[in-house]
Order: C-alpha cells, then structure tokens, then sequence
C-alpha cells in the first residue's frame, strides 16, 4: 500500500458538468435488465420481487457509497481499480482493472445486438449486422469527440429512460386507484392474491435477488467519469448521494406497480412486464412504445460502457498495467487509443455473439457474468483499508463517508458472500459463477505472476 496519498492531476480533459454526472449516474443502470428482464424475477418471486430488488439495490447503493467515499477523496479515471492498488496492492488494482474492462467489451456485445434485433424489426431490409455496424462506428466516433459530447449524448438517452419511467410509475398508480379512464380500482389485492405476497415463500424472494442484482451493474462509471469533470470531488459527491436513492425508488416503485397492477401470474415469458402493464391499462401501441425505450436504454448502456472500458484501460496503461502505448491522448483530453482498444474487442465480441451465440460467445458470457460481485468485493476490501489510510493522512478528503463503517462495510461483504454460496446452489446460476470464477482466478494469476517479477527485478 502507498505510504502517501497523491493528489496528481488527471491527464485527460474536463468537460463533463454536473448534469451529466447526474444523469450519467441514473441512465447507466436503467437498462434492458429492468425493462425486459425484470420479467424472469417476477416469475420466481411473485410479488416478492419488491424485497428482491430492496435487498439487491440496497447492496448496490452501500457499493456505491463506499466507492463515492474513495473517489470523492481520491478522484482518478481508474476509479476502483485506482483504490484497490493502493489499498491492497498492484495484484488487485490489475485484477480489478482487467475484470472490469472485460465484463464491459463483452456486455457491450449484448447491447449491440439487442439493439439491431430491435431496429432489424423496424426495418427488416437491413442486415442486423449492418445495424451493429452502424451503432459501433456511431459510438465510436462520439467517444473519440470530446468528453462533453459523450456526456451530451448520455444526458439525452439517460433522460428519456428517466422520462419513461416516471410516466409509467404515474399512469400504474393512477390505474391501482382507478383515476384512468375506463378503469376501476384494483388496490393492492394482487398483492396478496394467486398464493399470497411471497408465493413460493422466502426461497422465491433469494431466487428474485440472484435473477435481478446484476442489473444494478453499471452505476460504478459515475465514479470513473468524475475524474473528467470541472470539480470532480464536488461532482461524484452529488451523483452518487442522487443516484443511488433515485434508482431505489425508479426499481423498487417500478416492480410495486407492475405486481400491484395485475397478477404476478398474468406476466408472460419473453415479454417486458411493462408492455404487458401498459397494454392491460390502455395505453395504445404500448409494445412499440417499450421497443422505443429499450432501444435507447441498450444504445445508452452501450455508449456508457465504450466509455467507461476506455477510460479503465487507459488508468491501467497509466500505470504500467496496460500496454504504454494506450496512454496517448488527443488535444482534447481523449485516450483515442484506448478508445479503439475498447471498441476492437467490442467488435470482436459482437462477431461472437453474431456468429456462435449459443457456444464461444455463451462462455465469454458465462465467464463475466459473476464478476460484477467480485469487483465490488474488492471494492468493499479496498473500502476498509483506504479509509484507514485517508483518516491518518487527508481526513478532509473524507466528503462524502460510508455509513455505519466499519460494520455495514462488513454486512455488505458477508451478503456478497451469500450471494455467491446461493449462486453456487442455484441450477441456472451456478455454471456463471463457476465461469466466473475460473476467469478471475486467472486474471489473479497473471497479476501474481507479475508482482513476483517485478520483486526479483
């Protein structure tokens, strides 16, 4: 661990304000898993899926508040792969640094494809690769820009999701009191009825968290891109003190409405629980409407993810974890290069998913599907030690502070830990973690192998 806390500058340009941060914070973690893949959780917990995705989002936000802690006092482009390196040493900051680069250029794939699948149906004469195509060299280019045109670009995507569902939670409550037209009051007996409140009892509500904790994925890129804006320390503060109860309440109040609003059973497989709520309360062309959404929400997560990739290989190359050459910026304070890195292996990954879904690119899925919590791990472990380290050195860095540290640091772990033991007893989630698994206990052995020798040199 470093003696001294640094205080460097960043090398790459500001740009990004406090709106964008802001709703960098909330659109990065709207995406398909809450507008289409909510539908999978509410299938084993019923309406147990609200304490399923309390119990999910409130591990992410205690994340999130210990990683807002380190960033606020140490701001850097490498966010938490910056912190673990510092407070557990170089193995963990590669680990972290590479898992997470990882996990993004192939979730990127999914994104892409998603979004062609969307826009192939709205235009079938195009091939769907001519869509990925065109995303990627879209996005590509708006991140080779300057920051603030990424942050423009996310701001606008971020707020039609944000729009999006605030219409929903408004039009789903009016329906649960009977206040549309042509409706009458459903109250909250659907929350009670087809088998109770948690028909497949606790075990239900356990499956609903396995099913719905990976969505919260991707509200760590606040912290990486506050380093890019005109007072990082302020910036990250604000985003992450909004974001993380925001997002609490677009979840939780999302699902409360979808199990209120109809019977948890009247969902279908395969079909947003949302366009099912709307068609139910009248809402005209409801399906084309929530096609709209989740193509935006797909091509937003994918912006944000070729940034937050790029950025991260960047801090690795900074640090002589990552090939040097990485580490040339353009004018404006953009990593081109690591950039075109990230967008390289993006491609190749779509490739995969285009060409081998069901075999090379299942495993590269597979293989990163858990990894999320084993970088929040780490950022949990990195939380314990820098806080120590802050508190003997900068206490007046300390603007933004965990609650309850050390102990809720502690509850949080031993909940990431059970969700790993559940994980390893669960039919559909064990073969992601076992992947997982095997792809961070390389990516450690790598990073060991190179501590070892960088002693002997």
């Amino acid at each position: 661990m470093h003696d001294q806390l640094p205080s460097e500058p960043e090398p790459l340009g500001g740009g990004l304000k406090q709106r964008h941060l802001t709703m960098l914070g909330l659109g990065g973690v709207i995406g398909a898993g809450l507008f289409v893949g909510s539908g999978a959780g509410i299938a084993v917990a019923g309406p147990g899926i609200v304490v399923s995705y309390l119990i999910a989002g409130t591990l992410a936000m205690c994340v999130m508040r210990m990683l807002g802690e380190m960033s606020a006092a140490m701001p850097a482009s490498g966010s938490f792969s910056v912190h673990s390196e510092r407070a557990l040493g170089r193995w963990a900051g590669f680990s972290v640094g590479w898992l997470y680069w990882f996990l993004l250029v192939v979730v990127l794939a999914v994104e892409a494809t998603g979004a062609a699948q969307i826009a192939n149906g709205w235009a079938p004469g195009v091939p769907q690769w001519a869509w990925v195509l065109v995303f990627m060299l879209v996005f590509t280019g708006a991140n080779l820009a300057a920051v603030k045109n990424f942050g423009e670009f996310e701001f606008w995507f971020a707020a039609l999701k944000v729009f999006a569902i605030v219409a929903f939670l408004i039009l789903g409550t009016l329906a649960v009191f009977g206040l549309l037209p042509d409706t009458d009051p459903v109250g909250f007996t659907n929350l009670t009825g087809q088998g109770g409140f948690l028909p497949h009892g606790w075990q239900g509500v356990i499956s609903g968290v396995l099913a719905v904790v990976f969505a919260f994925g991707g509200l760590e890129v606040v912290t990486i891109a506050a380093a890019e804006s005109d007072d990082p320390v302020r910036a990250v503060s604000r985003a992450v003190r909004s974001a993380v109860f925001r997002i609490l309440f677009f979840y939780v109040g999302s699902m409360l409405v979808i199990v209120a609003v109809l019977p948890w059973t009247a969902q279908k497989a395969g079909i947003s629980p949302y366009v099912t709520v709307l068609d139910a309360i009248g809402v005209p062309s409801a399906g084309q409407i929530m096609n709209i959404v989740v193509f935006v929400a797909l091509l937003s997560a994918l912006n944000a993810n070729l940034y937050g990739s790029s950025r991260m290989v960047f801090s690795l190359a900074e640090r002589g974890e990552a090939p040097r050459a990485l580490l040339k910026v353009s004018g404006g304070g953009v990593p081109r290069r690591a950039v075109l890195a990230s967008v390289a292996f993006g491609f190749v990954s779509v490739l995969l998913n285009l060409e081998w879904p069901e075999s090379v690119f299942l495993y590269m899925l597979n293989s990163v599907g858990a990894v999320l919590l084993f970088v929040w791990a780490l950022i949990a472990a990195s939380q314990l030690r820098m806080r120590r380290l802050i508190e003997r050195e900068a206490p007046e860095r300390l603007v933004l502070r965990m609650w309850g540290f050390p102990w809720l640091t502690w509850v949080t772990l031993a909940a990431m830990a059970a969700v790993i033991g559940l994980m390893l007893t669960d039919d559909t989630a064990r073969p992601q973690l076992l992947w997982s698994t095997g792809a961070t206990a390389l990516v450690v052995a790598v990073a060991g192998v190179r501590e070892l020798r960088a002693r002997r040199a």
